[in-house]
């Protein structure tokens, strides 16, 4: 009986050694775990394990505060770079060679995204964009076919067609004009959807057009702006961007009743109506699709119903009061051509196309 009970008290003891080197060898197991992954994160501080934070350029092609086109559409930048906690930064350009030079600059540092604008860009962002594939770009206000590029265009016909019909049924003589900057397929838009809202109002209208030559020449505006006054024209739109500012010298000094272009320039006395371009909303919704994994290439366009182009009192707010030249009967009028055109029940030809 001794010798078995020495035998059981054996085994009992060897079981319990091998328990304790299994528990041994499971700890030995959990310390050996990949090479500094508790100590990495008991170290890591919340920044460093944070994710980096997007970094997007705006280049502009000439300096802000010249054109009221390109100050909104930095307003749009910036306050998207704030709300999404972005970092942005806004390069002007003041020449052509300049803008080449800003954007091979931007695209060859560490920016994520980089932003342009306008047709004045399109020689340089056609260069440098295939040069770094890998980044992406934004082009506002005009098309570029590359793989890495986002073209955000406009519908201004669709509010073009508003304010010629508005222009016609404002018109007393039957003369309305449109003094435009230059002479070019972008503009085209401007006038041709002008002309088909004027005269599908009054088909009879006379709708007079005179080319600037530039963006920056208000004397040059004022000129041609009398000139149309003086052959009959009651109603005068402003299509010039800062030559604009003649258009409304001229109307204050003549007494007829002229609109202005992309921002709210209405005064409810002689500039009572503005074609509004949305390019803060636009520039905003660009950096939010970026940030948000939502963006992609190829065009995105923006007319009436997206709220990317407007009139002001019919589909836009404005600072002014409604001129009784207007009167709420005719904006109620425009108010149905802008839900017709909306639904489609109006087309409205672009002569791009």
């Amino acid at each position: 009986m001794k010798k078995p009970l020495l035998l059981v008290l054996t085994f009992v003891l060897l079981g319990g050694l091998l328990a304790a080197c299994g528990s041994n060898n499971g700890n030995n197991a959990k310390s050996s775990a990949p090479a500094g992954t508790e100590s990495a994160s008991a170290s890591a501080s919340p920044s460093e394990s944070a994710a980096k934070p997007k970094k997007i350029a705006l280049v502009t092609p000439e300096p802000i505060g010249v054109n009221p086109f390109f100050q909104l559409m930095d307003e749009g930048f910036k306050k998207a770079g704030e709300e999404f906690g972005v970092e942005v930064k806004t390069i002007e350009s003041t020449d052509p060679a300049s803008i080449e030079q800003n954007l091979r600059t931007a695209a060859a540092g560490d920016y994520d995204l980089i932003i342009t604008s306008t047709f004045q860009v399109e020689d340089a962002l056609k260069k440098i964009a295939p040069e770094f594939p890998d980044k992406s770009f934004a082009v506002i206000d005009t098309v570029i076919d590359l793989p890495n590029v986002r073209s955000v265009a406009f519908r201004e016909h669709e509010a073009s067609y508003l304010l010629g019909a508005a222009a016609a049924l404002i018109s007393k003589s039957g003369t309305v004009g449109n003094v435009v900057a230059l002479d070019i397929p972008l503009l085209s838009k401007y006038t041709s959807g002008f002309d088909q809202g004027a005269k599908s109002v009054n088909p009879d209208i006379k709708v007079l057009v005179n080319y600037v030559g530039g963006f920056t020449d208000p004397a040059k505006a004022k000129e041609l702006a009398i000139l149309q006054n003086s052959q009959g024209a009651d109603f005068i739109a402003g299509m010039s961007a800062v030559g604009d500012l003649g258009v409304f010298e001229a109307a204050g000094e003549k007494g007829f009743f002229a609109s202005g272009q992309d921002t709210d320039n209405t005064d409810g006395k002689q500039v009572i109506l503005s074609q509004l371009k949305g390019t803060d909303a636009v520039a905003y919704e660009t950096v939010k699709d970026f940030v948000s994994g939502n963006f992609s290439f190829g065009v995105r366009d923006y007319g009436l119903k997206e709220g990317g182009v407007g009139l002001t009192f019919v589909n836009k707010e404005s600072k002014s009061p409604l001129n009784d030249a207007i009167g709420q009967e005719n904006i109620d009028k425009l108010k149905k051509i802008n839900d017709d055109i909306v639904a489609g029940t109006i087309v409205v030809k672009n002569p791009l196309q």
